[in-house]
């Protein structure tokens, strides 16, 4: 959120468990619209092969996210 208050378009990602808490951090910052992207939980015991799986699911979400803003 930081990033997008200096006009850097910017995206967070968290796993499902975590939705709720992005959620009220971007109410809390004024930012109740800011986009997340939501992958699988959990990513910390991962392999790299796995973390980059994870990656693939959320790359849509970020890439439409950034893409729908305005300019």
């Amino acid at each position: 959120m930081q990033l997008e208050a200096l006009g850097v378009p910017a995206i967070a990602i968290c796993t499902e468990p975590f939705v709720s808490g992005a959620q009220a951090m971007a109410n809390l910052g004024a930012m109740p619209d800011y986009p997340f992207a939501v992958v699988q939980h959990p990513i910390g015991s991962l392999t790299p092969e796995q973390l980059r799986e994870r990656a693939v699911e959320a790359a849509p979400q970020v890439i439409s996210s950034l893409l729908a803003r305005p300019e």
